[in-house]
């Protein structure tokens, strides 16, 4: 009788031994298929960056828009978070691609061979974006033959897209050569009430990126 009894309780620790293991095996592929949902990969949608600037003329401080109309992008990743996959990634800015919309015809040609060609190796403006700790963001921009970092705020539109703006000194690119030949080629238009022809060596930058979930 009692070797029945030892027997029994035997059986019965075996089944809970097993039941157990079992429950944890299952746990173990739920937690699997859970992360296997919940580890989407971010990247670039090819062709959707778009980037603009602000320049300013006049002591007033006048805003002139424009945006580049092709960025072409290199290096691009792939990564757990919008950030992740954008860090690294190179762009190269055809300056031919330049459009402020002026609908004179003439502003345009004016800051390609004013602006741009005074400056050397100014075909492309090239750059590198970079994230480092606590999602601090720049882009390391090449002109003038100078690299120079710009530090970017960024506006979380959704999951998906993201708008980073900047503010550049071209001094910080050598270029205030450049800037003083536009200035006087442009003299009426940047001259304000005051009578002083002004074109500014500050920019703002902006772009707008869209990611999407693999």
């Amino acid at each position: 009788m009692k070797q029945i009894k030892l027997l029994v309780l035997g059986l019965l620790f075996i089944a809970s031994y097993t039941s157990c293991k079992d429950a944890k095996k299952e746990k173990d592929v739920q937690q699997e298929e859970v992360k296997a949902v919940t580890a989407s990969q971010f990247s670039l949608v090819a062709d959707s960056t778009q980037v603009s600037f602000t320049a300013y003329k006049t002591t007033e401080k006048l805003p002139v828009g424009g945006k580049f109309t092709k960025i072409d992008i290199a290096n691009s990743n792939s990564g757990d978070t919008a950030l992740e996959a954008l860090n690294g990634t190179e762009f190269s800015i055809p300056v031919s691609s330049l459009f402020t919309n002026d609908a004179t015809g003439t502003r345009d040609p004016k800051i390609l061979e004013f602006f741009f060609g005074v400056m050397t190796n100014t075909e492309f403006i090239t750059g590198v974006f970079h994230v480092t700790g606590n999602d601090k963001c720049s882009i390391a921009v090449t002109l003038n033959g100078e690299t120079a970092s710009i530090p970017l705020d960024y506006e979380k539109v959704s999951e998906t897209e993201y708008i980073f703006k900047g503010d550049m000194d071209l001094e910080n690119w050598n270029a205030m050569a450049a800037v003083a030949a536009l200035n006087k080629a442009c003299k009426v238009l940047h001259t304000g009430p005051d009578g002083v022809t002004k074109t500014w060596s500050e920019v703002a930058v902006r772009a707008k990126v869209l990611l999407e979930k693999n």
